[in-house]
């Protein structure tokens, strides 16, 4: 099966080492015992490609997990083994092939999945890095971080239910977050007992654990993380006498009302929750860079409820959750918030009535009013990669992050060629971007180490495996031109040729000829930064 992304393995910490574990669980003493008939050996190679390293553990459901490298891609990947294979591997292999199906940044890749007979095994990305579960066990995350990794489960929920599937396994045990910052989920089920609905109200409760370090489902503990069950319990949130949760703020200080109120709003079984695409668009507009944050208290986040006549519970009123919205009200509140940003942003400190065209109230009808031009803001870039499908090398993928770090001094470059052809051995490389969910683009601007390049700003709808034949199916299926610039004879280049009616997620800054001068060691790019702007 060709690499992808999808949900893959757990992780826990054992002996200050970070290690990976199957299904979310660790092993316990009533784990079922397994089969040691043939049991793989450290530097035997499984399928003629996945070298075995290290046994790393036994999960609770008696599987085998190991270290691995594929000899092939030259990469570390995770094993999980099941004695024997055939049809006591089939939801094994059977969620492998579902997760394979939906690639997406936010999404554990699964590479390979294969029936022996005497047994099965499923070859996944392997993470370094660690579970919420575990980073959250030294203390309650920031409200920052709490919401980019809120976004990141949502987004990648929502690739998966754009498929008509379900994960079906959202804790803090299976939202791992790499060593490099990149948040993912792992570990899809297929045992049909969830739907996409519980999906989303699992995501309000990740961010309840990482707001508070409490877990708010006491109906449906983690998996794994049982009472008693060592350093995977996780303590129940708090309750009043009624049995009421504690809001996030009654937890802890510094949470801010509006984060407070969305993940309290997702875990009230009153409110219907929003699909997981408009939640993805909702907490990305909410993760943004501090500088900004006053645009989030000026216009609120959106709300998922209708007017209630109940009355609210003490623990509901002290947060004032039921101050609820309709449609209409949503609407009027986005566009009074943005009118205050953006008067904010000149300066002006006149009454909203007096400036040019009037400015509509919650109780105004929203089509009386003229609507407003959204904010123009530097979009945040939530994955970025190299694309080089001609090369079987792989080599020149590395400091892609520099290209968006803010630093016009730093950034990535390419290897040195004898011409500005890529040596004739390459069509060309590209920086692929993600901003993690559809926005309206304005401009693309990147920042080169010379002059001279030849470029095309290209946008898809899919993102691809990072293989080389991955590459090629990008370059392929990226048909949406933005611009082209040919011989640009600056060291800045400005595409801007976005349909305002269209919303991008994916991009592909393809450049087909290097600068057009080198040096007496050849010919270069360098991309130092680049910047996206849309609202």
């Amino acid at each position: 099966m060709p690499s992808s992304a999808g949900p893959s393995i757990d992780t826990i910490t054992e002996g200050g080492r970070v290690t990976q574990v199957g299904e979310g669980q660790e092993a316990d003493e009533s784990a079922p015992p397994v089969m040691t008939f043939g049991a793989p050996t450290a530097g035997e190679i499984l399928a003629e490609r996945y070298e075995l390293v290290e046994h790393i553990n036994n999960d609770s459901a008696g599987r085998l997990v190991w270290r691995g490298v594929d000899v092939i891609l030259r990469r570390p990947v995770a094993v999980v083994l099941r004695y024997p294979g055939g049809d006591s591997a089939t939801e094994m292999l059977q969620a492998a092939v579902a997760a394979s199906r939906v690639i997406h940044p936010n999404l554990v890749g699964v590479y390979d999945a294969i029936d022996e007979a005497e047994r099965a095994y499923v070859v996944r990305e392997w993470v370094d890095g660690q579970s919420l579960r575990d980073l959250a066990a030294d203390g309650p995350l920031d409200p920052a971080r709490a919401t980019a990794i809120g976004n990141a489960v949502a987004s990648a929920l929502a690739a998966v239910h754009a498929t008509g599937m379900v994960h079906g396994n959202v804790h803090p045990g299976t939202v791992m977050i790499s060593d490099e910052g990149r948040v993912v989920l792992a570990d899809a089920r297929t045992d049909g007992d969830d739907s996409q609905e519980s999906d989303i109200r699992a995501v309000g409760g990740v961010l309840y654990f990482a707001l508070t370090g409490h877990w708010p489902h006491a109906e449906a503990p983690l998996r794994g993380a049982t009472a008693g069950h060592g350093r995977a319990a996780i303590p129940d949130a708090v309750r009043d006498a009624g049995g009421a949760l504690a809001a996030p703020r009654q937890v802890r200080a510094g949470v801010p009302a509006y984060l407070d109120d969305l993940t309290m709003d997702l875990l009230d079984a009153e409110i219907a929750p929003p699909s997981s695409d408009v939640l993805a668009a909702e907490l990305a507009r909410l993760d943004v860079p501090a500088e900004e944050e006053h645009y989030l208290d000026n216009g609120g986040p959106l709300r998922f409820a209708a007017d209630t006549e109940e009355e609210p519970s003490p623990l509901a009123a002290a947060g004032g959750r039921k101050v609820a919205i309709g449609i209409a009200g949503l609407l009027a509140v986005a566009l009074v918030g943005l009118l205050i940003g953006i008067s904010a942003l000149g300066g002006d400190d006149k009454d909203p009535q007096d400036t040019a065209g009037a400015t509509p109230t919650a109780s105004a009808p929203a089509g009386d009013a003229t609507p407003a031009a959204a904010t123009v803001r530097n979009l945040r870039v939530q994955d970025i990669r190299i694309i080089d499908p001609d090369s079987g090398k792989r080599d020149e993928l590395g400091d892609s992050d520099k290209i968006i770090d803010g630093d016009n001094d730093k950034g990535w470059e390419t290897d040195r060629y004898p011409n500005a052809t890529y040596g004739n051995l390459k069509t060309g490389m590209g920086v692929w971007l993600d901003l993690g969910s559809p926005h309206t683009v304005k401009s693309v601007q990147a920042v080169l180490s010379g002059r001279g390049a030849t470029a095309k700003l290209l946008a898809g709808t899919a993102s691809y495996p990072k293989t080389s034949n991955g590459d090629k199916q990008m370059v392929a299926n990226y048909k949406t031109e933005i611009g082209v610039l040919k011989e640009h004879d600056g060291t800045t280049m400005t595409f801007n040729g976005f349909n305002a009616d269209q919303k991008y997620r994916y991009l592909l800054l393809w450049f087909t000829e290097l600068p057009a001068i080198g040096d007496e060691d050849g010919f270069r790019l360098g991309v130092q930064e680049i910047t996206v702007q849309g609202s």
